[in-house]
């Protein structure tokens, strides 16, 4: 799984060590080095979006020094079968530019399928990190997996510990289902404050480059990338809080202002994560649901939840398209029209799911899938929250009657962004408690942010006797040991977020079979 022999692989042993906890300009080991201002490589390497043959390697020139955005550079990359990067295997140059912020993507091809490669780069006379990447399985085979994902990392809650002790898991795959950055701050002098972001808000493209570069340059997180190649989507804070396609949270801000916003935010995502070239944003439009098969042993349906959403539902006389608790009788909730994932990435996933020839099919997005009763905190009427798949109940109908119509085998959700872990029983009819279960979702906590009111949530769950397991408690990540008979989930949790040495237990496990929808105590 982490390697060909099974042992923990040396190389990454030797990259991970040489990282320190916390974070800073100036980072230490073979990540970053003390070579001054001009060193260009402090973001850090990432590789992504693996197939059979290849996959995308990630840097961005980002010298404390700044580069002149006129500037071409000559970059130089490498890619090796082994950590000391002496048997390089393919090599080439591209030029990072700066109306990408100097970013570059390759997409390396090539290469043999299911094993781990190495990789550099080289610019300005310096060299980069190595990382360490893999490619996808053949296409036939069904040889065991170890993933990763994680959601909801707001720099100024606390350090990405969690990131780390990830890093440390040797993973095959890393999802980040959300939430990579936060376009929002806290106000000065909070005491929730652990380390502050350097912008306010991110609210245009200098804002968002910003904070992706703050984010970056944390040494857990350009771990976490160099250890394994990772998947990414996103949920609202890599725009703004509960934005709804070309709908601003905020009432009085025109579609076509948010769309500029949006632009920006969409251009800052795709220069600081590894994507391949089908995803480069055409103005405020970026296409990022994809599928990413693992052999015949899973195919991942990755989802833009997003993009191509209806406008938010149950608009308060205020206007506001802020997410709120509404009742259960407003109209919008179950209205056929709506749709949170579009009509054209609806049917994309309906077909996707029909022809899967996986042994398991993931199906990984940004949200809570399952619904859920729950209180409005100020009257304690029951409700539905409307940002998420409970605000579009017919959208969701719709996905679950594709996944029994299909048959697809052993359907999973992958989930993040209400920072608490949930293990819940997706079942045909979300009315009916006794209808049949078709799939098995698993949410993971947030890497630093806060999570909601357990006590609150937890008197709710006879309410909700579809959902298994819920903990809001703690922070941390969710690691998913794969084979052809089962899926392992294990949900892992850091002991303290503000701790840039916390350390990282095992809070509950599940084991899905296959064959059998729903998840097991493990």
């Amino acid at each position: 799984m982490g390697n060909e022999s099974g042992l923990a692989d040396p190389g990454r042993r030797r990259v991970l060590s040489g990282l320190a906890a916390g974070s800073g300009l100036a980072l230490i080991g073979p990540y970053a080095r003390a070579a001054g201002t001009d060193y260009p490589f402090t973001l850090g390497v990432a590789s992504g979006d693996p197939l059979p043959d290849g996959f995308v390697i990630w840097t961005r020139l980002a010298p404390v020094s700044g580069l002149q955005p006129s500037r071409e550079v000559a970059v130089r990359w490498s890619v090796a079968t082994d950590e000391g990067m002496r048997q390089v295997v393919h090599r080439g140059h591209v030029l990072a530019r700066g109306g990408l912020a100097h970013s570059v993507h390759v997409e390396v091809a090539g290469l043999q399928p299911g094993r781990p490669y190495w990789y550099r780069f080289e610019a300005l006379g310096e060299q980069s990190p190595i990382g360490r990447s893999r490619t996808a399985p053949a296409a036939d085979s069904l040889a065991p997996a170890h993933f990763g994902f994680a959601s909801c990392s707001h720099y100024e809650l606390g350090y990405f510990s969690a990131y780390r002790h990830l890093a440390q898991e040797q993973a095959d795959l890393v999802f980040f289902l959300g939430d990579y950055i936060y376009e929002n701050s806290f106000a000065s002098g909070s005491t929730k404050i652990v380390r502050a972001h350097d912008v306010i808000e991110a609210s245009d493209l200098a804002g968002y480059r910003a904070r992706y570069t703050q984010y970056k340059r944390d040494p857990d997180l350009q771990a976490l990338h160099a250890s394994a190649p990772c998947v990414a989507t996103w949920d609202d804070h890599e725009v703004q809080n509960d934005y709804a396609d070309r709908w601003s949270q905020d009432a009085g801000v025109s579609p076509q202002a948010f769309l500029r916003r949006r632009a920006a935010a969409y251009q800052a995502f795709y220069e600081h994560i590894p994507l391949r070239r089908t995803s480069l944003p055409q103005g405020a439009d970026m296409r990022i649901y994809r599928r990413i098969d693992f052999g015949q042993l899973a195919r991942f349906h990755v989802l833009d939840g997003r993009q191509y959403r209806s406008e938010q539902p149950c608009i308060p006389a205020n206007g506001s398209h802020r997410g709120h608790i509404a009742a259960p009788d407003c109209a919008d909730l179950s209205d056929s029209r709506r749709t949170l994932l579009g009509w054209e990435q609806e049917a994309w996933l309906h077909e996707g799911l029909a022809r899967s020839p996986a042994r398991w099919n993931v199906i990984a997005q940004d949200l809570l899938v399952a619904p859920m009763l729950q209180r409005d905190p100020a009257t304690l009427s029951l409700g539905h929250w409307t940002d998420g798949w409970d605000g579009y109940a017919a959208c969701r109908q719709r996905m679950l009657q594709a996944i029994d119509r299909s048959q697809a085998r052993n359907p999973v959700f992958w989930g993040g962004d209400i920072h608490s872990f949930w293990t819940t029983d997706l079942h045909l009819d979300s009315q009916d408690p006794a209808s049949k279960v078709v799939a098995t979702e698993f949410v993971g906590t947030s890497v630093t942010s806060d999570g909601p009111p357990y006590d609150a949530f937890h008197a709710l769950m006879p309410l909700n006797p579809h959902v298994k397991f819920f903990d809001s408690r703690q922070r941390g990540y969710v690691s998913v040991t794969l084979d052809e008979r089962r899926m392992s989930t294990r949900f892992q949790t850091i002991s303290e977020r503000r701790d840039p040495a916390a350390t990282a237990s095992t809070l509950q496990r599940f084991v899905v079979e296959d064959g059998r929808a729903g998840a097991l105590l493990g």
